[in-house]
């Protein structure tokens, strides 16, 4: 009994519908009121009115929920691969500054004493030549250049 009561009042329900669209009318009374029927008023002057359907979309432009997760997975995996290079980005970034802050104390070290003394492949401790000390200052000097320069994110 029950999925015959269910299935006549789906029927009922589903022409219904169809029906109340078909027919609205708006009319205006004499007070300035505006008022909504599915019969047309007598003695008073109405129009019909298109009622449209709850869709929003053509039938044409949806996408199904297999779709909108794909996309949001899509989504999801573009922004994970952008922070990543960030990430990255960040930590090439604070490498470079502490390369540049090294270089410029070396470079400073070099600078300011005349007598530097170094450790030797032996061992044993020996003071760099000037030849040496020059050529060190060159090196410093560009990785001073290319570690600090703003152009390339650092300081």
């Amino acid at each position: 009994m029950k999925p015959i009561l269910l299935t006549m009042t789906a029927v009922f329900l589903m022409f219904s519908g169809h029906a109340a669209a078909e027919s609205v009318y708006k009319w205006t009374d004499e007070d300035g009121v505006t008022h909504f029927g599915d019969r047309q008023p007598s003695g008073q002057q109405s129009e019909s009115v298109d009622v449209k359907t709850g869709t929003s979309q053509s039938p044409g432009n949806r996408t199904s929920a297999t779709e909108q997760v794909e996309a949001l997975n899509e989504e999801k995996a573009r922004e994970q691969e952008q922070q990543k290079q960030s990430r990255a980005e960040e930590a090439r970034r604070k490498q470079q500054q502490k390369n540049c802050e090294i270089a410029r104390e070396n470079l400073n070290t070099l600078n300011t004493y005349s007598r530097i003394r170094v450790q030797g492949e032996d061992g044993e401790q020996r003071y760099l030549t000037p030849e040496e000390i020059e050529e060190r200052k060159a090196k410093f000097q560009a990785v001073v250049e290319d570690s600090c320069n703003p152009d390339n994110g650092a300081q």
